[in-house]
Formats: C-alpha cells, structure tokens, sequence
C-alpha cells in the first residue's frame, strides 16, 4: 500500500508538531521545577547572558516559537494555526492552577504574532523570518506570561534574550541549510 501523503516534508512536519506540542506541558513543569535559582512563588532561574536571568522554560519557549514556524514550513498554514489552537488548550490543562491563565495567554498571542511575521516573509526570506517572528513571539510571550504569572516583568530582558539565542540558532542553521542545498544544485 502506498502513502502518497506520507513523504519527508510530511514527516518532519509531524515531527516538528509533536515536538511543539511537547513543549508546552515541558515549559510549565521546567519554570517552577528547574534552574539555579529557585525563588518562592517566582520562576526558576537560569543565566542566558552573564548578569542576566531569565525564567528557566526559556529556552524551551523559544524552541516551541521555532517548531511553530516549521510545523507551518512542512504542514501549512491551516495546520500552524491548528497547533496553536492545541497548544493553548494544553497549556491550560498541563499548568499548575496559578500558571494557567498565564500559560494560556503567552502562548496564544505570542504564536499568532510568531506566525503574522513570520508568514509574509518567509518564503523570501526563510532564515530571517525565524529570527524576526521569534523575536515578535518572544516579547509578547515574556510580557504576558511573566506579569500574570509572576505579577512583574522584572526578567523581561533574559526571557527575550533567552528565547531570542534559539531564533538565531534556528536561522542560522535554516541559512546554512539553504546554502548547502544551493551549492548541491550547482552540481
């Protein structure tokens, strides 16, 4: 029997979809559980720069805006915003009562404004459409969930540092990808 449907493209996309939807009972679990510094009823820390901190789920929130974008490079559009719409519901099931909402929140707006920039450019520019929609995902991201959860955007610098590290790396990689592709064409 042959599966038309079920070719590299698709089988990335499933991977990237399921590791997206990892991510997110993963980073609730981290920001309270992980880090080096754990404060009462604050986030567990980690360095992302030196003198800088920033909630330990960082790097993990910044891998979910990345797998977004290649659920949506592999999947499509409508399968993006399905995702979104999951891992919303799943952020609100996996966190602890006092991070629902904010959980909820930051993950909802920050994925659609991760996937309102990231859309128009990337087929023009795909390596640059990563960072930028990260960047976009990860301020609004940091505002809302550290405001609601914590009542204060005390680690706002880190978090979008932290979440801006796994943009770039995603968009240098996806560059040295499309270099390699370039190159092998030539041949």
């Amino acid at each position: 029997m042959s599966h038309k449907w079920l070719n590299k493209d698709t089988l990335c996309g499933l991977v990237a979809l399921t590791l997206f939807i990892l991510t997110i009972p993963l980073s609730n679990w981290v920001v309270v559980n992980v880090g080096l510094i754990c404060e009462p009823n604050g986030p567990c820390l980690i360095p992302v720069w030196p003198g800088v901190m920033a909630p330990s789920a960082v790097m993990i929130a910044g891998a979910a805006l990345v797998l977004r974008n290649a659920v949506q490079a592999f999947l499509g559009a409508p399968f993006s915003l399905l995702a979104i719409a999951v891992g919303t519901a799943l952020s609100a099931l996996f966190a602890s009562p006092s991070l629902v909402i904010a959980s909820a929140a930051a993950f909802c707006f920050s994925e659609l404004a991760d996937f309102a920039v990231y859309t128009p450019m990337r087929r023009r520019f795909p390596a640059f459409s990563v960072v930028m929609a990260g960047l976009a995902g990860s301020v609004i991201d940091s505002a809302i969930f550290l405001s609601l959860a914590f009542g204060s955007i005390e680690f706002i610098g880190g978090q979008v540092l932290g979440k801006f590290w796994m943009s770039l790396l995603a968009g240098i990689v996806i560059r040295y990808m499309r270099l390699r592709l370039v190159a092998h064409a030539k041949f």
